[in-house]
């Protein structure tokens, strides 16, 4: 990656020989263990909605198909950054359409933390409207991996921050 600090570089700037560290906020790491398991979260959530209207229920099958696209699109930019990130380039995109739409605003992180809030809605939503019981049994897989990648990401991240923290005593 480049040396220089970007307006939506993820790392703290922080040159302080944490390898492992460094490697959980590259935008690669970031988008494997979170962007993408949030994009499987919106797809499976869009594909839902989509199946559960009602043909009366338009609104329903519309609002699907546009998460749907939220989800596909916030995907190709999520394994864009990957990549550029694997080719030690610098993306000139955001993460996510939400928080690409923040650079309007010079805020993408704060449109990031929004995108993160309504993918956790997504969530919950799937499980309390009961809707996680009409997912085939690939999509449920799907669901398994995404969330297991993302609490499992979660976990290392925070077992590595307490180390850390625990040595600076």
């Amino acid at each position: 990656m480049s040396s220089k600090t970007s307006e939506n570089d993820t790392s703290s700037g922080k040159k302080d020989g944490d390898g492992i560290g460094r490697f959980f906020l590259r935008p690669f790491f970031l988008s494997f263990t979170i962007g993408i398991p949030f994009c499987v979260f919106k797809l499976l959530f869009g594909i839902t909605a989509i199946r559960v209207a009602t043909p009366e229920d338009l609104f329903l099958t519309i609002s699907g198909g546009m998460i749907i696209i939220w989800a596909l699109t916030d995907l190709m930019m999520n394994a864009g950054r990957s990549v550029l990130d694997i080719l030690h380039r610098q993306a000139p995109f955001e993460f996510c359409i939400i928080a690409q739409f923040g650079l309007i605003f010079h805020k993408p992180k704060v449109f990031l933390a929004i995108d993160t809030f309504l993918t956790f809605g997504i969530i919950c939503s799937m499980l309390w409207l009961g809707w996680i019981t009409k997912l085939t049994l690939f999509e449920t897989y799907l669901w398994y991996a995404a969330t297991t990648m993302n609490l499992i990401s979660l976990s290392l991240v925070s077992v590595h921050h307490e180390i850390r923290t625990d040595r600076a005593r």
